[in-house]
């Protein structure tokens, strides 16, 4: 089976190591638009050889889209305008309902997938690609009702080769969910990062007092704005009502630290607490599948 894959920066070119080293694909093909990008992947060993478009993508057996969703939303129905007809197509976007409409009504939709590899680094470009990057965490899926039997038997072969455990869900559904898990923690660690950096300019030792706590917070604002600006944007009423509803408990918490309410503020946080059973809970779940394969 011949890949492309189109975006080679983390994602792409970490879906595009997994491939290769799996023995899934006989030949990965790279294609970017930033000719720096592709050189680099060409260099790392992330792909085989850096293709032409239309030619890599008229001849590959799969085709993965690893770009931004704003880019793919764009992209995707000329990518399934070209390809021959056995060839699947699958997405890694944060974001599914505009990118599944998109394509909604387009003669080869059973041929494209659906999907979002949750997996990532605050790391970009092709130098922060590694194999392993997937390796037991969450895939989903969306609209698998309108995808072939070989569209997602390919896919299933691709995730199973990222050691990934797929889930399956509908467009607005995943949108919702990922807006509180993903986006919302993002938007925090951008804005907590600006508010330090606004009080740095007046209190120049403030980062000789930052510890790991801080380093740990702060670590998503070192994404890449122009991966995130689009899926904030395309997943913007699920993200705003996740804004509303976190700042309504900032709200709370900053009132009864201003009336010193220190029992209630114990509340809140031992009530916050109850995410660890959560997180211990996955974790335990990721070390059994791990022992079993």
């Amino acid at each position: 089976m011949k890949a492309t894959v189109i975006g080679l920066g983390l994602i792409g070119g970490s879906i595009a190591l997994d491939l290769k080293k799996a023995g899934v694909v006989t030949e990965v093909v790279g294609l970017d638009q930033n000719k720096e990008h592709a050189d680099k992947a060409l260099a790392l060993g992330l792909v085989d050889r850096i293709g032409e478009q239309q030619e890599a993508l008229a001849t590959s057996d799969l085709i993965v889209l690893a770009i931004p969703v704003n880019a793919l939303g764009k992209l995707l129905p000329a990518v399934l305008d070209t390809i021959h007809k056995d060839a699947v197509v699958m997405d890694a976007g944060s974001t599914k309902s505009l990118i599944c409409r998109a394509i909604a009504n387009h003669p080869k939709r059973e041929q494209f997938v659906a999907a979002h590899p949750i997996a990532g680094t605050e790391n970009s470009g092709p130098e922060a690609a590694f194999e392993g990057l997937f390796r037991n965490k969450t895939n989903i899926i969306c609209e698998r009702e309108k995808s072939s039997a070989h569209a997602l038997d390919v896919v299933g072969q691709v995730f199973d080769a990222l050691g990934m455990n797929t889930i399956f869900m509908e467009p607005e559904e995943h949108d919702k969910h990922v807006a509180y898990v993903s986006h919302l923690s993002h938007v925090s660690s951008f804005l907590l990062g600006q508010t330090v950096l606004d009080i740095e300019r007046d209190e120049k030792n403030i980062f000789a007092l930052a510890g790991s706590g801080f380093a740990s917070t702060v670590r998503l604002a070192k994404s890449s704005p122009d991966m995130w600006a689009p899926i904030f944007e395309q997943n913007a009423e699920y993200l705003s009502q996740a804004l509303l509803e976190y700042i309504m408990h900032l709200q709370k918490f900053q009132y009864y630290l201003m009336k010193r309410d220190a029992k209630e503020l114990h509340r809140i946080m031992a009530d916050a607490n109850r995410i660890r059973e959560i997180l211990n809970g996955i974790e335990h779940k990721q070390t059994k599948q791990q022992i079993a394969k």
